[in-house]
């Protein structure tokens, strides 16, 4: 049996026809173009999935099921909500995907897909239990219990990125203030570095950037860190800091085998894990209670698909 995943992003289409093991076994892919309709959309989908069928040399009668992985929020009915890199509002995207293909179709947030796909075909295969962060340009998450995604009771579990960490902190995209987001995200790590930079202009972050503030991103700061300088130093320190929190509520409320680290500040590889592993113990109430261990994402790219491919099994 052969499943179709599709990784919907706000800039590109990712398809492939996956095994029951989670194997990619085909896969194409488009710019998203995402200022059309829809329905423009949602056709390239249905295309790219007929192209992935004949690449991975299978008949449509052998897929038992279609998954979409999306940045937003769909309901059971396969009706997105709210997807905002899309500019979708109520978009019927089951109904409008099988009128080209006549297979369910399953639709999840894309960090649960990429939690399911690690727990099917990644580092978390074979726990019972596990949470997946991903650290991007925002913080999301995915929790699967007994390796099947847990979405809570109306659908919002995994939402990590939007507990409050700090009370009355930073503004957040979402109305409140103080968010995981706000703290423990890219966009975070550049923001709290352009204000370092503001302080310590012979910063190695500010070199790295041309001398120009604006050109600062996430891995410049990651890079700085690494080389020892001190001013990118306390800034990945009060990242690591604020993630160990938010690992450490995450160990006292669910308390899963492990906790799985994704999404582009993951690549800063052993220097993230080495960072924030001893932060955690001292968050902890009771010294001699076994934490659950935390790694880095291994399927890269490839979670999205495989992931959103896995809804089906």
């Amino acid at each position: 049996m052969v499943y179709v995943g599709i990784d919907l992003g706000g800039t590109n289409i990712a398809v492939g026809a996956v095994s029951e093991a989670g194997s990619i076994l085909a896969e194409a892919g488009c710019k998203t173009l995402a200022s059309r309709p829809y329905q423009a959309i949602i056709k390239d989908m249905a295309e790219l999935v007929q192209k992935v069928i004949r690449k991975a040399h299978v008949t449509e009668d052998e897929v038992k099921a279609i998954g979409i992985g999306i940045p937003g929020v769909a309901d059971d009915q396969g009706m997105v909500f709210n997807c905002t890199n899309l500019g979708w509002v109520n978009v019927p995207l089951r109904a409008e995907m099988q009128k080209y293909i006549h297979k369910p179709v399953l639709i999840d947030n894309d960090a649960n897909c990429a939690a399911l796909a690690e727990s099917v075909a990644g580092v978390s295969v074979g726990c019972k239990s596990s949470v997946f962060i991903t650290l991007g340009t925002g913080v999301g998450g995915g929790i699967i219990v007994n390796g099947k995604l847990w979405s809570g009771g109306h659908g919002r579990a995994g939402e990590i990125g939007h507990m409050c960490l700090v009370p009355d902190g930073v503004p957040c995209t979402c109305g409140r203030n103080g968010c995981v987001e706000r703290y423990c995200s890219a966009t975070a790590l550049i923001r709290t570095a352009k204000q370092e930079c503001c302080n310590y202009v012979d910063t190695a972050i500010l070199q790295k950037a041309g001398g120009n503030i604006d050109k600062v991103n996430a891995k410049m700061v990651i890079d700085a860190a690494k080389e020892g300088d001190a001013s990118a130093l306390r800034v990945f320190n009060t990242f690591a800091r604020y993630l160990a929190l938010t690992i450490s509520n995450i160990t006292w409320f669910f308390d899963p085998e492990m906790i799985v680290l994704g999404g582009g500040i993951s690549h800063a590889g052993d220097f993230l894990l080495d960072s924030v592993r001893p932060l955690i113990p001292p968050c902890q109430m009771f010294e001699k209670l076994a934490l659950p261990r935390l790694e880095l994402a291994r399927l890269g790219n490839e979670a999205g698909v495989i992931g959103a491919a896995m809804l089906g099994r």
